[in-house]
């Protein structure tokens, strides 16, 4: 059996072979080349024809098989994925060939998005006045441009949390998630980053105009990394640098929606998303999740707000299948999808699954990211990647609320950071120090067991849990555990409809030490075995029972 895929121009872009493969067999998946049901060749027969090692075949497959793009069963070999779950993806109207990742006819073409009315004033309003000062839309300010998203640690709001703090605990342990801490932060680097910055530019550049885009290293830096990183095709036009994700999200919001529109929203999910879209006027339609993320459905909907690569807060990881029926619903629809990609940098196993926006072939996705999760709240740096339609729009909207970038400095401070290797430097050590943490929190709510049902996660800085008892149970606990000096998150804040039979909780690891999970996690036990809940206060270690 013989495979032609594109290996050789992979090849040539990353130099690493397994890589290439797995590059060049899911490009191939997503162009429809290879359909669903296909069978693939086997490892000892690839790795012959592309002059390879059965293990680097063997890693591209398991690569392929983890992003849900095949599916293998032992003694019958390894084929792409989505014949026999077509019916369970597939919507009303859908077609196959967009679920199976063709292209539909035509490929994208360029259309006027249809705004909100307040989003058709500012546009007629601006016409009209640049009109009147002989002044062009994009890019006026001559930089060339054409309250926190989900990764930015809001989870902090969680506030009301299960026992936050303790009660007369000055040394209370929090597991509510709170970024990465202090700790962990390369303060030193980053001040002399900024400083250096601020030496560099002196006062004569104080007065210059910058565009309301953001400030062009940084755009062209973060263009560079989505590229290399994610593999979305974008450039530094595309981008429009913002003040934290949760600004993208509500620009976004009020230039989409208003009375009378629709917008489907994961339940759960952040609590800002819900607030944006009450604060448009819309109707929020809310979308159930299971362990591989969002449901899809035939919504009747203007916009969508999801997080695929990684569910907030659930965790769970959207299915290939499920990620080309969202992009096939908003072209039939005419809809927009805002992917919010909020923690794709802290991954323990695997590569980081695509994004929604790097198989857009329709131009329908919003991609918007931030720096505050993988650095400090305190940096107020997001951004978006924009398909064509939106750009002038959304700039527009930026332009009315940031004429002049808000910290122009520590933008320019962090393009140096990642242009320099600061930035990869900080994220290696981080990684490292964030896996052994995570590893350890698992481990010690293992020990809980059974009164935690601990969903998968292979990334990000918390560990979301559904309570297996009672509801009055879970209650006694956690006022319980208030008072003994532990507290986690509570999850439910999180629903858009109200679940009074459920309860859930977060639990944060990136702001501790191991002391402090060890410590915690021992009292949650010994809370447990004197309300007679648990009779396991250190014994049994191992796995939560997921598969």
């Amino acid at each position: 059996m013989s495979l032609q895929v594109p290996y050789d121009a992979r090849l040539s872009a990353c130099g690493v072979k397994h890589l290439a493969l797995y590059q060049a067999i899911r490009d191939s998946i997503v162009d429809g080349k290879l359909p669903p049901g296909a069978k693939l060749p086997s490892t000892r027969t690839l790795a012959s024809l592309y002059g390879l090692s059965r293990g680097s075949v063997s890693v591209a497959y398991d690569m392929l098989a983890a992003e849900g793009y095949v599916r293998s069963a032992v003694g019958k070999g390894t084929y792409v994925a989505g014949e026999e779950t077509r019916a369970d993806v597939l919507l009303p109207g859908a077609t196959n060939q967009a679920q199976a990742g063709a292209e539909p006819p035509g490929g994208a073409q360029a259309f006027e998005p249809e705004l909100s009315a307040w989003g058709r004033r500012l546009r007629r309003g601006t016409q009209a006045n640049e009109a009147a000062n002989g002044a062009g839309v994009a890019g006026a300010d001559g930089d060339g441009a054409g309250g926190d998203g989900a990764g930015e640690m809001t989870e902090a709001e969680v506030g009301a949390v299960a026992g936050a703090e303790g009660e007369g605990h000055a040394g209370a342990i929090s597991f509510t998630p709170r970024g990465m801490g202090e700790r962990w932060f390369p303060w030193m680097s980053w001040k002399a980053a900024v400083s250096a910055e601020w030496r560099r530019r002196g006062p004569a550049e104080a007065a210059g105009r910058e565009a309301a885009a953001g400030g062009a290293e940084l755009r062209r830096a973060i263009a560079g990394r989505l590229r290399r990183e994610r593999g979305i095709p974008c450039e530094a036009e595309d981008i429009v640098v913002t003040g934290g994700s949760m600004q993208a999200i509500a620009l976004l919001a009020q230039l989409l929606l208003e009375p009378g529109r629709a917008a489907v929203a994961e339940d759960p999910c952040y609590s800002g998303t819900q607030r944006a879209i009450h604060a448009s006027g819309a109707a929020l339609i809310p979308a159930p999740v299971d362990r591989h993320g969002i449901v899809p459905e035939d919504w009747r909907a203007e916009v969508l707000f999801v997080t695929p690569t990684r569910q907030f807060p659930t965790g769970g990881v959207l299915t290939y299948e499920r990620r080309m029926a969202l992009l096939e619903w908003a072209q039939r629809r005419g809809a927009w999808i805002v992917e919010d990609d909020y923690d794709s940098e802290f991954r323990w196993a695997g590569r980081p699954i695509e994004p929604l926006k790097a198989l857009d072939r329709q131009e329908r996705v919003v991609y918007v990211g931030s720096f505050s999760r993988t650095m400090r709240q305190e940096v107020r740096i997001g951004y978006a990647v924009l398909p064509p339609a939106l750009r002038a729009p959304f700039l527009l909207a930026k332009r009315l609320y940031d004429p002049y970038p808000t910290g122009l400095t520590e933008q320019r401070a962090l393009a140096d950071w990642m242009n320099q290797g600061e930035y990869d430097r900080h994220l290696r050590r981080t990684r490292r120090i964030f896996n052994r943490l995570q590893g350890l929190l698992r481990e010690e709510l293992s020990r809980l067991a059974p009164l935690f049902d601990v969903h998968p996660a292979d990334a990000g800085l918390l560990l979301f849990a559904t309570w297996t008892g009672t509801p009055d149970q879970y209650d006694r606990y956690a006022e319980a555990c208030r008072r003994a000096g532990a507290g986690w998150g509570d999850g439910s804040v999180y629903a858009a409809a109200p679940r009074p039979d459920e309860r859930t909780a977060l639990f944060g690891f990136a702001h501790l030490d191991e002391s402090d999970i060890v410590r915690g996690m021992r009292l949650m036990r010994e809370t447990a075995a004197k309300l007679g809940l648990t009779g396991d206060t250190g014994g049994a270690r191992g796995g939560t029972g997921h598969a």
